[in-house]
């Protein structure tokens, strides 16, 4: 009964797991990819149009206020700040009337600015957990719930096995004494 138990909790885990890496591939889908290939686009038309669809899917889906911090407030979780910036530019690029091409590079330097922080990884700028939002707590506590469940399963099974291996130990010293 209690291996039954501990499969069920390690497989609650990996459901709940499941569902937050998904939502982080549909986001890194519609939104981060976009974004990267806008920061990596070579004319301004061409980033034009990738910047408007992450803002597109950004409106569309209501992430465009508030933070996705679940104990308290920091400014690189700030999402209306940073959906700020990213009209602003959009509004930069379509708004540069300019033939030439020194300004037209500029403003594509100025979003790969905007849009990538660079290190010692280059990383599209979005705010942590953007993701989940706006149900950033109850991921939260989900994923707490789920790291317990996977951590539960585990001892469960392995007490299990070993009350198993007592048992064959014991049945072996009986057939020697025997």
């Amino acid at each position: 009964m209690k291996n039954s138990v501990g499969f069920v909790l390690i497989l609650a885990a990996c459901v709940v797991f499941g569902f937050r890496i998904s939502k982080n591939i549909e986001f890194k889908q519609n939104v981060k990819g976009y974004l990267k290939r806008a920061a990596d686009a070579s004319t301004v038309q061409l980033a034009n149009e990738e910047i408007s669809k992450a803002i597109n899917y950004l409106e569309v889906n209501d992430m465009t206020t508030g933070y996705t911090s679940v104990l308290y407030k920091t400014p690189d979780e700030d999402i209306d700040f940073w959906f700020r910036n990213l009209k602003a530019s959009q509004h930069e690029l379509q708004a540069l009337k300019s033939e030439s091409a020194l300004e037209k590079t500029n403003v594509l330097i100025k979003l790969r600015e905007t849009l990538l922080d660079t290190g010692e990884k280059t990383k599209v700028t979005v705010p942590k957990a953007l993701h989940l939002y706006p149900n950033n707590k109850v991921w939260a506590w989900l994923k707490a719930l789920a790291v317990l469940c996977l951590f539960w399963g585990i001892i469960l099974i392995a007490m299990h096995f070993d009350k198993k291996e007592q048992e064959r130990k014991k049945k072996e010293v009986a057939d020697v004494l025997v």
